[in-house]
């Protein structure tokens, strides 16, 4: 190799010996005037501009060595941000939308974001992300309550305004055919449509005698899916099924109903409240009375029974708890009130009584002792309305007269009050759903509306109005879908408030089809 004069090697260094001896590289830089200067630097620059035409050495041995370098992959970069969705990485920046907050996070300001509901809505904005951030196409939900919080870990070692172009895959292109058939999947989906509740309702029943009093309950709808009606001084009983009405009882002339209440199980029993302060209990099957029952001076304007006592409220200030089983039913008299008794309702598994009056009290008892346990004191107007929640234990809504006007719910667990509602006019009769967290509400004045509410939004689902007086009465039907109103105006009315009990199944609670 040494002797070898036409080595590619040997040419570069001969080369590169005669331009060092060249008379132009020995030339040293000397200083000139101003005008010397600008012609030397002008030819410089006319030199620069002018094309190389020296050979290019293109030895075998140099594309060797320029084959055997690593190479870099080619990236896209540039020297500003220009926004494109090619650019960018939808993924990382969605996980950055969805993320629960870092430590840092949280001790900031808390986003507020409206929140929407119905799984339509879920499917359209997984749609949507699909479609406009070439996301993968989910089940999973849009909504997240850590909204525009990151907790994701960012590179350090990436260069500022330096951006490049990432590789997508095929079958993440939002307009892949793969992605497209997702897509047609997910739209194809049924999903649960908004339900509605008709504005008018389906029947109208005139009600002569129905009396316009705030402090009396005589309405009430029963298991075996009869509706009884106290008008004037007679009870009559109507037939959902059948619309047969049989009067069942007349205290005229010297006195009037003033309570009606059915049985919750066994038996058709009916309890009878009286202008006078007398309870009876009426067979409504044999049409007899079963026994009277003393205990109140006046009259008796709310009853509620439970699995075994029946609790009755008088305008003399107190309740009296009563077992119909035994001959002396009297079994105790409770005194909370400062005035008559509006509103009673026991809870759902018989363990507390909600008792309502006109001293703007709402006063929560236990059977088994003599003071209340709990006594709630928010209101600022009689309170005549009570319902428990058959989904939630301890939880109790209650709803203020004319100055109140306020729906208030309360935790009867731990003695406090959870938050209230401002309804604009009086309430006087509140019934939860038994088929959907929904609660249903009648006002009197200035408005006489039924008003059908989400809990616990209480964003107003429907709100139905027809009635010419204030709506004194209500009840629901056995199936938990119909409800009825009574008013002063003398009619009842029947309205689809709520939707159907959901269908469930379950390997421990089979349905009857699938038991051998």
């Amino acid at each position: 190799m040494g002797n070898n004069r036409n080595h590619p090697l040997r040419v570069l260094h001969s080369e590169y010996e005669a331009r060092l001896k060249s008379p132009e590289a020995l030339k040293s830089p000397r200083l000139t005037t101003n005008s010397a200067q600008s012609t030397s630097n002008a030819e410089n620059c006319a030199q620069r501009q002018q094309p190389d035409t020296r050979p290019i050495v293109t030895s075998p041995t140099m594309k060797t060595l320029a084959n055997l370098a690593p190479r870099r992959s080619k990236c896209i970069y540039s020297d500003r941000f220009i926004p494109t969705r090619l650019g960018a990485s939808m993924a990382t920046g969605y996980d950055l939308l969805t993320a629960p907050p870092s430590k840092r996070a949280q001790t900031q300001a808390p986003c507020h974001v409206p929140t929407t509901t119905g799984k339509h809505r879920d499917a359209m904005c997984r749609l949507l992300q699909s479609e406009f951030l070439g996301m993968p196409l989910t089940q999973t939900s849009c909504h997240s309550e850590y909204l525009f919080h990151s907790s994701t870990k960012r590179s350090r070692t990436r260069n500022l305004f330096r951006f490049q172009v990432p590789g997508h895959g095929t079958s993440e292109l939002p307009h892949h055919p793969l992605q497209r058939a997702k897509q047609l999947r997910i739209a194809a989906q049924p999903t649960a449509k908004e339900r509605k509740i008709a504005k008018v309702p389906f029947k109208i029943l005139d009600a002569p005698a129905l009396q316009d009093d705030f402090y009396v309950n005589v309405v009430d709808w029963s298991a075996w899916n009869v509706l009884a009606v106290g008008l004037g001084a007679a009870v009559y009983l109507w037939s959902a099924c059948t619309s047969k009405v049989t009067k069942l009882c007349d205290f005229s002339p010297f006195d009037t109903v003033a309570s009606v209440t059915w049985t919750q199980r066994g038996s058709q029993l009916l309890a009878v409240g009286t202008n006078s302060g007398l309870v009876q209990i009426w067979d409504t099957v044999e049409c007899k009375l079963v026994r009277t029952m003393l205990g109140h001076l006046e009259r008796v304007g709310t009853l509620a029974w439970s699995s075994q006592l029946l609790a009755t409220g008088s305008r003399d200030k107190t309740i009296c708890l009563r077992d119909i089983r035994i001959p002396a039913d009297l079994t105790s008299k409770l005194q909370g009130h400062s005035q008559e008794l509006c509103g009673l309702k026991w809870s759902f598994d018989d363990q507390q009584l909600a008792s309502g009056g006109n001293d703007n009290n709402l006063l929560i008892w236990n059977c088994h002792a003599p003071h209340p346990l709990a006594r709630f004191t928010d209101h600022t107007a009689a309170v005549k309305a009570l319902a428990w929640s058959p989904h939630t234990p301890g939880l109790i809504a209650s709803g203020g007269g004319t100055a109140d006007r306020c729906i208030r719910f309360w935790n009867t667990l731990q003695g406090t009050p959870l938050h209230a509602v401002d309804t604009g006019s009086q309430v006087c009769n509140l019934l939860w759903s038994k088929n959907s967290n929904e609660v249903v509400s009648t006002h009197g004045y200035s408005l006489n509306q039924v008003i059908v509410w989400k809990y616990p939004t209480m964003q107003k689902v429907a709100t139905l109005t027809g009635h010419t007086y204030r709506v004194l009465y209500l009840s629901m039907s056995p199936d938990g879908q119909t409800i009825v109103t009574g008013a002063g105006d003398e009619t009842l009315r029947f309205w689809n408030a709520f939707p159907t009990v959901p269908q469930t199944s379950s390997l421990l609670f089979p349905s009857g089809g699938h038991i051998r």
